[in-house]
């Protein structure tokens, strides 16, 4: 399990790095990272728990679509089923060095927590995760 979570970690890093190197004078117009969410997460309306890629599209921004996917991911074969898509809130924020993500309690169900913000290596903007109506 150990030896999983670290081959995960180590894939995200070098997702992030390339991410960032992307980026010379202006920003990339795809970025992705994938992590390890450790508790269960609500990302926009599901509740998901272990490896996930989060993709952030600029173009896909700029047409008025959502421009935050996240998928399921398998470890040997990438990303699979797509289990939240949204419009992020787009924040100016000091670069982090690795991937982050910013996660509240989940107090509507009583446990995990809510996906609030996600950053990528190196960049400035930070992406807010909208409000979800858990009624809807």
């Amino acid at each position: 399990m150990r030896a999983r979570i670290a081959a995960i970690t180590m894939l995200a890093f070098l997702m992030g790095v390339a991410a960032v190197a992307t980026r010379g004078d202006a920003a990339p117009t795809r970025q992705w990272a994938v992590t390890w969410l450790s508790k269960p997460t609500l990302v926009g309306g599901t509740i998901v728990q272990g490896p996930v890629m989060f993709v952030h599209d600029e173009i896909a921004m700029q047409r008025g679509e959502p421009c935050t996917r996240v998928y399921l991911f398998e470890p040997k074969g990438g990303p699979t089923e797509q289990v939240a898509a949204f419009h992020c809130i787009p924040i100016k924020r000091h670069a982090p060095r690795a991937f982050t993500i910013t996660t509240r309690p989940n107090s509507e169900i009583g446990y995990g927590c809510v996906l609030t913000e996600y950053q990528f290596a190196g960049d400035t903007e930070a992406h807010g995760v909208p409000v979800w109506d858990l009624a809807d």
